[in-house]
């Protein structure tokens, strides 16, 4: 069987689909696997911040069309950056094991992020992490930061900031962990929902491919992940939000902390909410229909009118 994996051309993008490849022929040695890179336009407009472009969906468009039109069999995604809805004729039908889903603190200067002096400049691309991060430093100075791990790095190491915040799943993946100088409590910086999983997409009609996809599911990061998106879809979440979402099982439950933020970190709505993993999907409704009583719509109209 011969399976053509889409992705992006970024160093993590490709790690991610060579892992998945790699998984792949250790329950088939004999599958003939090949990479197809595509530069999608979320790569290519860097000098724009993602929520005034559209949203981390920028990033699967072009390896959706590789497959709808035939070009690719599978693409092979963050799960933080897959959009809630599928083109028709698509599905996701794999999340592999989380790494770490935590927030990573980067400085060639400070040990921690606390110990950051008044007004340095903090770099990063995520509303999500500047709306926490400003809500316990509002003194300090928060800039957008994207481009693929290696060039956040080199800005860095150029002296453009003091330190910049990095997923720390991609920086373990590529080899830069000794790069990070603290790891983010959760709360601190409550992860993105699917942060750290990745995801595999494929056709609904590949029947033999979505077969051997499902071998590399991993039930615990499944449910987890589950949860985070249906706290997403409920809010109708992007990346142009400051919404997070992170689960965990713990003793045979499903533990999902939630939280809803104003873009300036000022107010910040949370929500807590437990139940059985096989109820993931409904766990993360009701976290969300808390945060909604809370009065976390009016933060997301107000976000979502600045971001026009």
């Amino acid at each position: 069987m011969k399976i053509t994996i889409a992705t992006r051309k970024s160093q993590l993008a490709l790690w991610q689909a060579e892992f998945v490849k790699a998984e792949l022929l250790k329950l088939d040695s004999q599958l003939n696997i090949e990479l197809l890179p595509i530069s999608t336009k979320g790569d290519k407009i860097l000098d724009v911040p993602l929520a005034k472009i559209g949203g981390k969906g920028l990033f699967l468009k072009e390896l959706e069309n590789a497959m709808l039109a035939g070009e690719a069999d599978i693409a092979v995604h963050s799960m933080k950056d897959v959009p809630m809805e599928f083109p028709e004729g698509l599905q996701l039908t794999t999340i592999c094991k989380r790494e770490r889903p935590s927030d990573a603190f980067v400085s060639n200067n400070f040990d921690s992020f606390m110990a950051l002096p008044e007004k340095a400049i903090v770099g990063t691309s995520s509303l999500r992490r500047v709306a926490q991060l400003a809500h316990a430093r509002p003194d300090l100075q928060f800039v957008s930061l994207r481009g693929n791990v290696n060039t956040r790095l080199k800005k860095l190491d150029d002296g453009e900031f003091d330190a910049i915040i990095l997923a720390t799943a991609g920086l373990i993946r590529l080899g830069f962990q000794e790069r990070i100088k603290e790891e983010l409590d959760t709360g601190l910086s409550l992860p993105a929902g699917g942060q750290g999983a990745v995801g595999i997409e494929s056709r609904t009609d590949a029947k033999a491919i979505n077969e051997l996809l499902v071998k590399l599911a991993h039930v615990e990061t499944h449910d987890c992940v589950m949860a985070e998106r249906a706290l997403n879809t409920r809010l109708h979440g992007g990346c142009q939000v400051p919404i997070a979402a992170y689960a965990q099982i713990e003793k045979g439950e499903l533990l999902l902390n939630g939280l809803v933020a104003s873009a300036d970190g000022v107010t910040m709505i949370r929500t807590s909410q437990r139940g059985k993993p096989d109820d993931a999907w409904e766990i993360g409704t009701q976290a969300a229909e808390h945060l909604l009583e809370q009065g976390a719509q009016s933060i997301l109209d107000e976000v979502y009118q600045q971001a026009k």
